[in-house]
């Protein structure tokens, strides 16, 4: 055989051993509670997370902003003690968690509809909140329910889970979305039109690109053209999310987070 029939029949169109990477395989992170208040209806003491292998939407993260908005959560129940609440952008729904936890009438945990990100929230919730019972069980039972939307787009997927005396929320979740310079309109809206009156809008946020620090920011004064009034509550500084260069490490750890209330 010559050598260029040898090199004929070779595959020639196979890809290299090794060029196709296996996807990153799901996770677990374990976030314990400290700070139970008394009127908690649940006392769980851990909560166990699935975060996806890898997400272009960021699923894979527990982000400190999540941390941080469960902790404030446990440490002012009030906000969501037989409430109706609202979070946007979830990921891995660990403030919706807590808020089922603590004993919210209802909490809608939403993020954008990928198939793998809704189904690792359901699997979240479900373990945390509903172990042992059927993933088809009926959500009007439970006070956390997991819906797929898309910022901006009609409320109705998330308006059905209320009862039809109720129509806005007591508490809506912002966690780590400012960050989404483009959609901060959509965002500013979905608040303005879902908060209940005497409601608040709890975001909570990292700069991870300290350069855009300044546009993160100006969430809160676009804010205030909505009729929305930001009051800051706390800006702290934790470990930063990435290990980058060291000269951003300051910012980067900032963790700041606000209330948002209708303009009386």
């Amino acid at each position: 055989m010559s050598d260029t029939e040898s090199f004929i029949q070779s595959d020639l169109f196979a890809d290299p051993e090794g060029y196709y990477q296996a996807a990153p395989e799901a996770h677990f992170a374990n976030y314990e509670r400290t700070d139970i208040p008394e009127s908690s209806q649940n006392k769980s003491e851990s909560v166990k997370l699935r975060l996806v292998g890898s997400s272009p939407l960021w699923g894979h993260l527990l982000w400190n902003a999540g941390i941080y908005t469960a902790k404030h959560l446990d440490k002012h129940p009030e906000l969501v003690l037989d409430k109706y609440v609202l979070e946007l952008g979830a990921a891995a729904a660990l403030p919706s968690i807590v808020a089922g936890l603590i004993g919210a009438k209802k909490c809608v945990s939403t993020d954008y509809p990928d198939v793998d990100l809704i189904e690792n929230i359901k699997y979240n919730v479900n373990h945390a909140l509903y172990e042992g019972q059927s993933n088809d069980s009926d959500p009007t039972t439970r006070a956390v329910v997991v819906e797929g939307y898309i910022w901006g787009n009609s409320y109705d997927p998330i308006i059905k889970h209320l009862p039809v005396t109720q129509s806005k929320f007591d508490l809506i979740i912002l966690s780590d979305l400012v960050f989404n310079h483009t959609e901060h309109l959509k965002l500013l809206q979905t608040t303005k039109d879902l908060l209940a009156p005497n409601g608040k809008a709890l975001v909570v946020f990292s700069p991870h690109r300290p350069w855009l620090l300044e546009s993160d920011l100006q969430f809160f004064e676009t804010a205030k053209e909505f009729d929305l009034i930001p009051e800051k509550i706390d800006m702290v500084n934790w470990k930063p999310m990435f290990e980058e260069d060291e000269e951003t490490s300051e910012v980067r750890s900032r963790v700041y987070s606000f209330y948002l209330t209708h303009k009386a």
